[in-house]
């Protein structure tokens, strides 16, 4: 009953902040809101924060949550051994990983790095000015929690399979945006998203079986990436 208490008073803390001052609408990709099917795993990410030993966190949606499936070999050959939590979650949004920043995935733990990519599961209700505020409102929601931690900003992947389909346009619209949080001391951009690409910009169903989410051979890809970076920012 504790449990259904607090999270009702959540709830209506997200419906009655979802309108902003002189009556306008709050940009809803930056409201803080929880999801009811997903508060089981959100406490078993806090309750591994509070154990602490966590070097890197991963955190997104179920791109990210793949670490843990189609990912799983790569993750433990490389990610184990680095003392690396996935806290990524299948359909979040940045307003869903935002509140849980805010209530307990980091409570108890200041990684020193944290690989963040989060926002395609906006990509069909908000504008891209609206889901790079909510990108930006996690990076500073982590930066107040964890001054210290480095955060590995990636860009949004790419998604279906030609260039110039609607999605992938708003998609590089939002990577040019966030690009601009990288300040070279805390926060860094990484834009991988043309590796998982063929050289005219298809993305192919060996790479992202149904052009969303990757395959191993898409995981590996991340890896390699991401590899030499994250390295360096663990120095």
């Amino acid at each position: 009953m504790k449990t259904l208490t607090r999270l009702s008073a959540f709830l209506l803390l997200g419906l009655f902040g979802s309108v902003a001052a002189f009556g306008q609408p709050a940009n809803p990709a930056t409201t803080p809101v929880p999801r009811n099917e997903w508060m089981v795993q959100h406490e078993s990410f806090n309750a591994r924060a509070k154990k602490g030993d966590v070097d890197v966190v991963f955190l997104g949606d179920s791109i990210t949550h793949g670490w843990g499936g189609a990912g799983k070999t790569i993750w433990t050959e490389r990610y184990t051994p680095l003392k690396a939590a996935n806290f990524g979650i299948g359909g979040d949004r940045t307003q869903h990983v935002l509140w849980r920043v805010q209530n307990g995935n980091f409570d108890g733990i200041k990684p020193k790095a944290v690989v963040l990519m989060i926002g395609t599961n906006n990509t069909g209700s908000d504008t891209a000015p609206q889901i790079a505020e909510g990108v930006a409102a996690i990076v500073k929601e982590i930066q107040t929690r964890t001054p210290t931690t480095k955060i590995l900003l990636l860009a949004v992947f790419p998604r279906a399979e030609k260039a110039d389909h609607p999605l992938r346009v708003k998609i590089g619209q939002i990577n040019e945006i966030i690009a601009k949080l990288d300040d070279g001391k805390t926060v860094f951009f990484q834009d991988i998203g043309p590796k998982f690409l063929q050289p005219d910009g298809t993305l192919t169903k060996d790479i992202m079986p149904d052009l969303l989410h990757l395959s191993p051979a898409g995981y590996k890809i991340w890896a390699d990436a991401i590899q030499e970076k994250l390295t360096e920012l663990l120095k």
